[in-house]
C-alpha cells in the first residue's frame, strides 16, 4: 500500500503552469525539490507531469510527497499519549508535566516526539513528529503536532500570520495589581547560561497579555491566578515576562519562584485555537488545569 502523504487539487485557471498552481496551493519550493528527487510524484489526470506542464480548467492534480525519515537522534518509543484530536493532518495532545516535548541530553527518552513516532509507526505512516506548538518540560496542557512536513509548513505560515492562538493559566507569587496588562519586552538568552532567558534590549520581540482571574492567599502568602495569551512564542516567554514584572511563577525555581507548594512551574496551556491547515475549519480545543495546579487553588479556599 502506498503510504505517501497525498493531496488533490482541481485546476481553476486555463493555461496556468503546474508550478504556478502549486505555489498558489502553498506547496513550498523545498517540498517540490523533495518531490522531484526523493520519491514524490506529480500527476495531472493520472498522468505523471513536471512543473512546466500547462493546466486546463478542471484538471485533476495529485501531489504525492516522498516518505519522511525521522532524525537519527529520535528513537521510536511506544507509550501513552493523551490525544485530544487527530485526523490525517494534525495531532493535538494534552501533555502532562515533567515530560519533554523533544528529547534532550538530560532526558533522551519518552519525550512527546519519541512517543508520537511510535504512534505513527503503529498507523503505518511514513512520517515523523513535527512540533507546531512546543511546551517546556514542566509546562502541561495542549500542544499541536503536524503529521507531515507540508502540514508543518502550513502551520508555520499560520503562526507567522497570527492565526494560531494559545491561552495559558498560571499561578504567580504576589498580587498582580493590574487586572489587564500587556507585557511587551524583548527576550534573549542570558549570557551566563545556555538555558536561562531574560528581558534584554537586543532580544527578540515578545508580547504577552495578562488577565487576573483571582487574588488569593496560600498559607498567608499572596498569590494570583492569571490567564495569559501569547502573541509570540519565545523560549520561556511567560516565565521570563512574569519574573520581569516581579511576579515569578509559583514553582519556577529558574526564574525566582518557590517550590514549597508545587514541584514545577504552575503553568498550563488551557486553550488552542487554529484554522485547520487543509480545510480552513476553525478548531478550538480546551484543557482543564492539571491536578497539582487545581490543588493549589483548592487549598487556598480551605
Amino acid at each position: 500500500m502506498d503510504t505517501r502523504f497525498t493531496l488533490h487539487f482541481i485546476a481553476e485557471k486555463e493555461g496556468q503552469l503546474l508550478r504556478e498552481a502549486l505555489t498558489e496551493w502553498r506547496i513550498s519550493k523545498r517540498a517540490l525539490t523533495a518531490i522531484k528527487f526523493d520519491g514524490g510524484l506529480l500527476t495531472v489526470n493520472d498522468v505523471e507531469r513536471n512543473v512546466r506542464h500547462p493546466l486546463h480548467v478542471g484538471d485533476r492534480v495529485e501531489v504525492k510527497f516522498p516518505p519522511e525519515e525521522k532524525s537519527e537522534g529520535l528513537a521510536v518509543e511506544h507509550g501513552e499519549l493523551a490525544i485530544t484530536f487527530e485526523d490525517e493532518a494534525i495531532l493535538v495532545l494534552n501533555k502532562p508535566a515533567h515530560q519533554s516535548t523533544i528529547p534532550s541530553r538530560e532526558h533522551p527518552t519518552l519525550s512527546v516526539a519519541n512517543l508520537v513516532c511510535g504512534h505513527f509507526q503503529k498507523q503505518g505512516l511514513a512520517s515523523t513528529a513535527h512540533i507546531v506548538t512546543r511546551l517546556d518540560r514542566d509546562t502541561s496542557g495542549l500542544l499541536c503536532i503536524a503529521k507531515h512536513a507540508h502540514i508543518h509548513h502550513l502551520t508555520g505560515l499560520a503562526q507567522r500570520n497570527g492565526e494560531i492562538s494559545r491561552q495559558y493559566e498560571a499561578i504567580v507569587h504576589g498580587h498582580v495589581a493590574q487586572d489587564i496588562q500587556s507585557i511587551i519586552a524583548p527576550i534573549g538568552r542570558k549570557e551566563t547560561s545556555i538555558i536561562e532567558r531574560e528581558v534584554r534590549e537586543d532580544g527578540q520581540f515578545a508580547h504577552t497579555d495578562v488577565t487576573v482571574l483571582r487574588h488569593f492567599y496560600l498559607h498567608d502568602e499572596p498569590m494570583t491566578h492569571i490567564q495569559l495569551k501569547l502573541h509570540t512564542g519565545r523560549t520561556h516567554q511567560i516565565r521570563v515576562h512574569m519574573a520581569y514584572v516581579g511576579h515569578p511563577l509559583v514553582g519556577d525555581a529558574l526564574y525566582g519562584g518557590s517550590r514549597n507548594h508545587i514541584n514545577r512551574q504552575a503553568l498550563h496551556c488551557v486553550s488552542l485555537k487554529m484554522l485547520h491547515p487543509l480545510t480552513g475549519e476553525c478548531l478550538h480545543f480546551t484543557s482543564d488545569l492539571n491536578e497539582d495546579m487545581q490543588q493549589l487553588l483548592n487549598d487556598s479556599l480551605a
